[in-house]
């Protein structure tokens, strides 16, 4: 459900951008829309990091060997590196955009060479605890290097193309490995976490808990954020480690809150839409992006009130919901000829 959730804050971050009039991005309302869009990727990129060390268990059990099961995800997350180039061609195609754009680093870049290393962590230790550590620094060093890798002259002697990984550069970032990289390895303390709760009762206790830290975390970073910096330089919005762990804080808190909703007595078993939206998430990236950016929405841009870019983001909305429908529909219900139909679908993606 609460990948379904990033999908939603997803769509909601890019409709409002792209489709919003110039004259209306001054409304704080439009402000307040941002702030909430941006909490998508780095949900995207703590619940990648949550499926890391499950993952890894789940196919160390299988192959009988941990390097084995790290070696998998690692390969699963060069995977979705490839994907983003393939993404980035089809907008080359589909847009007639310039050559350059083939290079730019978006949220896929950073979220398959993250979980190739996170695997590769999980990997190189053999308990529970010493994973969790090791996840906890990493997430830490990249958050806190934050301000002095944007600030470091001698990237600027890299090529464009490498230092966009690095640090924002025109033309070429969107997102870049600082501080974006440090939330699959916070996600991935979550995912230890989770697979240390053996019962129901754990599970609730540990939720419990996620709630009343997160909170404490992400309200002791927003304090901390009005005192003098003690790692160099930094913007809030951008480069602070205090908002990447107000952030990361939320998100913490935000995981116990949908685990309490699941568990509540009058859910109804069968099809859910934030499921679906969840179950489908790379999907509706890969389609919706086009659609909100590209050439099929080309009167829409920038061209809409604040009302009516929400308005818009209802109806797409709703529209990308009956995509998933019909990707959880199709497999089962369209029978092709000399060809058996799988009982039951499968989730598409372990990570997007």
């Amino acid at each position: 459900m609460l990948r379904g959730v990033a999908v939603l804050v997803m769509i909601e971050a890019h409709v409002i951008d792209s489709w919003t009039r110039v004259a209306d991005r001054a409304n704080p309302v439009f402000g307040y829309s941002l702030i909430l869009g941006g909490f998508g990727a780095p949900l995207f990129l703590f619940l990648a990091g949550v499926a890391i060390p499950m993952s890894a268990a789940s196919k160390s059990r299988r192959f009988g060997n941990d390097q084995a099961g790290a070696h998998a995800v690692v390969r699963r997350g060069f995977e979705i590196f490839l994907l983003a180039f393939l993404f980035r061609l089809q907008a080359f195609v589909l847009g007639w955009s310039s050559p350059w754009t083939l290079l730019r680093v978006d949220i896929l870049n950073v979220m398959g060479p993250t979980i190739m290393a996170t695997a590769w962590l999980w990997g190189r230790f053999r308990t529970s605890r010493a994973r969790a550590f090791a996840f906890a620094a990493a997430c830490a060093a990249i958050a806190f290097a934050t301000p002095a890798v944007r600030a470091a002259g001698f990237l600027s002697a890299l090529p464009d193309v490498l230092e966009a990984y690095l640090r924002p550069t025109a033309h070429f970032s969107n997102f870049v490995v600082f501080p974006w990289s440090a939330f699959v390895p916070a996600g991935a303390v979550l995912g230890i976490l989770i697979q240390g709760a053996r019962s129901q009762p754990v599970e609730l206790r540990l939720n419990i808990r996620l709630i009343a830290a997160g909170a404490a975390v992400a309200l002791l970073s927003l304090g901390l954020s009005y005192l003098p910096p003690v790692v160099g330089p930094s913007y809030f919005w951008t480069s602070s480690p205090s908002f990447f762990f107000f952030r990361t804080g939320i998100m913490c808190a935000t995981v116990g809150v949908v685990y309490l909703w699941e568990q509540r007595p009058w859910r109804r078993a069968g099809w859910h839409p934030l499921e679906s939206l969840g179950r489908h998430s790379l999907f509706i990236y890969w389609i919706h992006v086009e659609m909100v950016y590209g050439v099929v929405s080309t009167p829409l841009h920038q061209s809409l009130t604040l009302t009516g870019a929400w308005i818009g983001l209802g109806l797409f909305t709703a529209f990308m919901v009956g995509c998933a429908a019909l990707k959880d529909w199709w497999p089962n219900n369209v029978r092709r000829p000399g060809r058996r139909q799988p009982a039951t679908l499968e989730m598409s993606n372990n990570f997007s």
